[in-house]
Parts: C-alpha cells; sequence; structure tokens
C-alpha cells in the first residue's frame, strides 16, 4: 500500500469555527458547508466565548461540539484547519494559539493589528509544508479578478500608468457604538484598516510591489481615536501613479478599482463583492476587435467569495504548499496600511520597507504620533 502524499490525502479536512457572530455565521460556515457537500471538509467544532451563541450557531449549522474554550477545543478536536472570526485584537493569540496546535489558520482581516504582531504570527508558521496563517482577502479570488491579474502580468494591456482605489462607504454613530469599534488596540486602525484593505490588498495583487507612500487622515465626523477618512497617494515599482480614498462618510457607497494602462483601462465597481459583470474593460484607440474580444472573455463565472478562497486554501493544505494570501504575500496590504498612516501622521513620504522594528509604526499603527495615539500611550511616550 502506498503512502499518502500529504496527512490530508484520502480524507476530509476538519475545521473549526472560533467567533460565532455575523462573519462566521453568513460567510464561513455556508462554504465551509458546500466544501463538506463536495467531500473537501467536515466543520467539527466552533468557539465562542458566549456559552449560548456558540451552542445556537452548532445547533443550526449542524456542528457538533461547542466549546466556549479555544486551547481545549484544539486539545480534544485537533483540527487540521481554524477559522477565525473575532475582533482584531484577538486574532494575533487565537493564530498562534491554532499554529503551535498544529492547524492551519484562514483568519479575518485586519490579520492583526500591527506589523510587529504579524512578524509573531509567521515565525510560528511550519517551514516544510505547513501549517501556514493566511488572511480572508476574498476580493483576490474568483474568475474576473483572476483574468485581469494575468492580463496585466502577461503586459498584453501594455504598462500600468494610472490607478485610483476607492473604498467610500458609510457607518453612523450607531456603528461605532460597539465598545471595540474606532479604537487603535481594538480595531487596528479606521476605514483604512478596517474597511479598504480590501481593495487595497486587491490593487496590490493586480499591481505588485509599491515604493512610495504620501498621504492624509482626518476625523471629520465620529469621536473616535482612528481616522473616519483616509486619502493616500502611491507610486508603485513599475512607475504606476495611484490614488487610494477610504471614508465611511460616504452616502453613496462603492467599492473601486481603475487602472489605466496604455492600451485599455479596466474597470471594477461593486460594493462588498464582485462577478464577471462588475468588472469593464475599455480599449485605447486602434486595439483590434478580436484582441478586445479575448480581454473581455473572463471566462465562467465565479464570483469573489469566502467559498472560492477556501476551496484554493483547501487544495494547498492537502499539497502542502503555502497559500496564497499568507506569510510575506498576506502581509503586503498591512505594510502599505502602516505606511499609509506613518505618512499622514508625520507629513512624511513613506518608502517601501523603511517601516521595520525600532520603528513606533511597528508596534501600533498610530505609531505614537501627537494627535493620533490614545491618552494611554501619550502618558507613556511622555
Amino acid at each position: 500500500m502506498s503512502t499518502p502524499a500529504t496527512p490530508l490525502a484520502g480524507r476530509r479536512v476538519r475545521a473549526a469555527v472560533i467567533g460565532t457572530g455575523a462573519i462566521g455565521r453568513g460567510s464561513h460556515l455556508p462554504a465551509l458547508a458546500q466544501l463538506a457537500e463536495e467531500g473537501e471538509t467536515e466543520v467539527v467544532a466552533a468557539v465562542d466565548i458566549d456559552a449560548i451563541a456558540v451552542e445556537e450557531f452548532c445547533r443550526e449549522g449542524g456542528v457538533p461540539n461547542a466549546y466556549t474554550d479555544l486551547d481545549l477545543m484544539l486539545r480534544e478536536e485537533r483540527p487540521d484547519l481554524v477559522t477565525i472570526c473575532t475582533p482584531p485584537t484577538l486574532h494575533r493569540a487565537q493564530t498562534i494559539a491554532a499554529l503551535r496546535a498544529g492547524a492551519w489558520v484562514w483568519c479575518e482581516k485586519p490579520p492583526v493589528p500591527t506589523l510587529a504582531d504579524y512578524a509573531a504570527v509567521e515565525a510560528e508558521e511550519g517551514t516544510d509544508g505547513g501549517p501556514y496563517a493566511s488572511i480572508v482577502f476574498q476580493h483576490r479570488f474568483g474568475s474576473a479578478s483572476s483574468h485581469v491579474r494575468g492580463l496585466l502580468a502577461s503586459g498584453a494591456l501594455g504598462r500600468p500608468l494610472v490607478a485610483h482605489c476607492q473604498t467610500t462607504w458609510y457607518r453612523d454613530t450607531a456603528y461605532y457604538a460597539v465598545p471595540w469599534r474606532g479604537r487603535w488596540a481594538t480595531e487596528g486602525g479606521g476605514p483604512a484598516m478596517g474597511h479598504g484593505i480590501h481593495q487595497m490588498d486587491l490593487l496590490l495583487d493586480l499591481l505588485g510591489p509599491w515604493r512610495e507612500v504620501r498621504a492624509m487622515a482626518g476625523r471629520l465626523v465620529h469621536d473616535v481615536e482612528t481616522e473616519d477618512v483616509s486619502t493616500a497617494l502611491v507610486r508603485f515599482e513599475n512607475g504606476a501613479m495611484a490614488t487610494v480614498v477610504n471614508s465611511v462618510l460616504s452616502p453613496d457607497e462603492v467599492s473601486r478599482i481603475r487602472i489605466d494602462c496604455e492600451r485599455a483601462t479596466v474597470e471594477l465597481t461593486h460594493l462588498y463583492g464582485h462577478s464577471n459583470a462588475n468588472w469593464r474593460i475599455t480599449p485605447a484607440p486602434g486595439v483590434p476587435a478580436d484582441e478586445l474580444a479575448g480581454w473581455r472573455d473572463f471566462g465562467p463565472d465565479v464570483p469573489s467569495s469566502h467559498l472560492a478562497q477556501l476551496r484554493e486554501l483547501v487544495a494547498s493544505m492537502r499539497a502542502g504548499e503555502r497559500p496564497r494570501s499568507s506569510g510575506a504575500d498576506g502581509r503586503t496590504s498591512l505594510e502599505l496600511i502602516a505606511a499609509l498612516y506613518k505618512a499622514a501622521f508625520t507629513d512624511a513620504t513613506v518608502e517601501a520597507g523603511e517601516i521595520g522594528p525600532g520603528d513606533p509604526f511597528h508596534t501600533a499603527m498610530h505609531g505614537n504620533a501627537p494627535g493620533w495615539a490614545p491618552a494611554a500611550a501619550k502618558a507613556v511616550s511622555a
């Protein structure tokens, strides 16, 4: 009898859901359930500090084991995959606990509050075949983003020149009444961190590494520690220049990416998820009709979704390969956000790679900047 190529060969991936709120109930569990129907996964447990909530989650979702203690669940159930759906301040400790127990991790954005936290998570990952910690950046996945990524990478559209990345959403005062929102220690940042991170991550996935950032941020409406709006100018290594806007002050909500290349403009307009129909390619004069038709052929429609990313993650687990949106690839958007905050709060241009150990923005997104650091942080630095 041949030895299985990986420990997962010939069996389902045992998964556990941590946090049974809206994102766990509405996105993670349905994705896991769909893959269970396909014979890929089984959900063996759920964890929440609220015993009533986790019991209800398990009863409604057909999950056999409910826990209020993460460490106990990890010891007793030994899951292959842990999906983390809790507030950002908990992500580091929960991710590390799962990795140390031998489980792969799929963690909601933002991955952790700081770059230092991300480095701590990376240090706990396996070095050969996992386990690895991947971040939920579902907007990267699906047929359209894959198609456009290929067009850009191949040079078919010519050099990328100008880009716009827009996350202009609306959140009222009731939204910020939730205690952990709008605070550096518990949310990690404002709309740049908690909302715009998805579109910025997709922009980076399409255009590649950035070189420098200039930015502004403000608190224009909400009484919060973090910003409620930010704007940035980003220069990429390939020479393209982009504008980035992140807002929770915009009644007409939209998520948008536009990339103007030498031979075409590619534009995505949606809100919380996209399909082939949300993308548009406009050719420059002189582009042959048959070439344009190829550009506009996105193939069978696979919308961006938790399911699309999870399916690829499970395939990576079975192959024993590092998944996309983990390690250095998963850190890119967090690095851009840290640079955006540093540029905005210090009124300086920030170069790629300059925020490392010893930089105040490495251990806190506010960087202890006057006017932005919480009162306790200011007292410590005084």
